[in-house]
């Protein structure tokens, strides 16, 4: 064991350990989710560390020799490397001055000992004055936390890119698959399954967007306004230095908050970023839902789609499959949904020029983004990338249902059919109702298959003419 001390006293540190006397107090203190900060976290405040220890170094405020250690601790830590020894609980008070501390302690003593130094000699490399130097945990912990959204919002970018993607290829291969649409779950007008698939990739087209417009506001940060935004104690060319460095080491579009005050104090980027993952999840849900009643049955539900079968779906009930993957996707955004509503709650419990809330931010909205990038991941490749239309019975439906009336409205007239309806409503629905109007001499089956062709389904208005209504563009040549 080794001894360390601060202005409240002794603590006996492991010999073995990283870490000091600041995370020792702070294992003590916060047992609340027993869950360690987020990784991601980790990796963004040591890229942080980093590039502060490179300014500092560059500009003369450190010794190369100690500057130099620091760096390189700092990669070796954003390289995963040490991860055991950032305990700290992801949930703590002291608006993340713990998460803060624990790296200071961490890369100080990995420093020391790449200089041949025993851990804890903090004459030679110290976590505050050195590692720590010209920072506040209030500049640290705000820019690492919007670097590591950064980096998780790359990869959940691409994903959903990918994802729209497989809707507009099935957009395409479903084109001439005519079926039933449904409002309120009850049989609508008929369309085509190319429509439907096709709604689907212009929901996550804007949410590709959304996503766009979350990148812009997380890239400000305040880095260099160290206590308040004021940057109290940082020396004016490590002000404008700083996030240049960091720049060059993320290789993500950095800039500093133009209002280092406002950057430091206010967190409703996150309530805004909240909003946009909520609308990716809330697209999620609907369409995860929608797969599962589409692939429903396979008998006595809609059937429309087939699912590849992953896993067997009963303990009980053999060969039942039921749709996994897209009820995971559902649960990824009813996740979501939870999590950033404690981002908004945390996001309004700042006071005056600091939100000692953040870690609570921290430890919701990083692993909700984790989470949908899976399940977006999940969705594309083991739900669509595989997913068939059952031709058979989105024609059987359309054929069955009276509501495939409508679409003969240019052929019948509104009153024929009003009157058909009536009758079958007295009567019943006939079993085959094509075959009924054709051979009652209503239609010829060549109106029929006319009024139901894939090419007439997707138009802007049906004129049974072939004639484009008076000002309306065809954009045929």
């Amino acid at each position: 064991m080794r001894t360390e001390k601060d202005f409240l006293g002794e603590v006996q540190i492991p010999e073995g350990a990283y870490y000091g006397i600041h995370t020792a107090r702070a294992l003590e203190n916060f047992r609340i989710l027993q869950t360690p900060v987020d990784r991601i976290l980790i990796r963004a405040m040591a890229l942080v560390k980093q590039a502060a220890a490179k300014t500092n170094t560059d500009l003369g405020y450190l010794e190369p020799e100690v500057g130099q250690a620091i760096q390189k601790a700092a990669g070796l830590i954003a390289d995963g490397k040490y991860a055991d020894q950032m305990s700290v609980d992801a949930l703590q008070g002291g608006a993340g001055t713990s998460t803060n501390m624990n790296l200071n302690e961490v890369i100080a003593n990995v420093a020391l000992t790449l200089l041949g130094h025993p851990k804890g000699t903090y004459e030679v490399v110290h976590p505050l004055r050195h590692v720590n130097l010209h920072q506040s945990t209030n500049d640290v912990y705000m820019t690492s936390l919007k670097v590591a959204a950064l980096m998780l919002l790359r990869d959940l970018e691409q994903e959903v890119v990918r994802l729209q993607g497989e809707f507009n290829r099935l957009e395409h291969e479903f084109a001439d698959v005519v079926k039933l649409g449904r409002t309120q779950l009850m049989d609508a007008v008929p369309m085509t399954m190319g429509q439907e698939f096709g709604a689907y990739a212009e929901a996550f087209a804007r949410d590709r967007w959304r996503l766009y417009v979350f990148q812009e506001k997380l890239r400000q940060v305040n880095l260099g306004g160290t206590a308040i935004g004021t940057g109290l104690l940082a020396p004016r060319d490590y002000i404008f230095d700083v996030v240049r460095n960091l720049r060059d080491i993320t290789r993500l579009p950095l800039a500093r908050n133009e209002n280092l005050v406002d950057g430091t104090q206010n967190g409703d980027v996150f309530v805004e970023a909240a909003g946009l993952l909520n609308a990716l999840a809330s697209n999620l849900m609907k369409i995860g839902n929608d797969l599962r009643l589409l692939a429903s049955g396979p008998t006595a539900g809609l059937g429309e789609v087939r699912l590849r079968a992953v896993q067997p779906g009963s303990s009980i009930m053999p060969g039942k499959v039921n749709p996994v993957i897209p009820e995971a996707a559902v649960s990824a955004g009813i996740y979501t949904m939870g999590a950033m509503h404690s981002v908004m709650m945390a996001a309004s419990m700042g006071n005056l020029e600091l939100n000692a809330f953040l870690p609570v931010i921290s430890a919701t909205l990083l692993p909700a983004m984790r989470a949908l990038t899976g399940a977006v991941h999940t969705l594309r490749t083991h739900a669509l990338v595989s997913l068939e239309a059952n031709t058979k019975k989105c024609r059987q439906y359309v054929e069955q249902s009276p509501q495939v009336l409508t679409a003969l409205v240019p052929y019948l007239g509104y009153e024929t059919i009003s009157r058909l309806l009536a009758d079958w409503g007295r009567e019943g629905i006939p079993a085959d109702i094509k075959s009924w109007l054709i051979e009652g001499g209503y239609i010829t089956e060549e109106d029929f298959s006319q009024a139901l062709d894939p090419q007439n389904l997707v138009k802007l208005g049906f004129d049974p003419s072939g004639e484009t209504p008076d000002g309306i563009d065809s954009g045929e040549e």
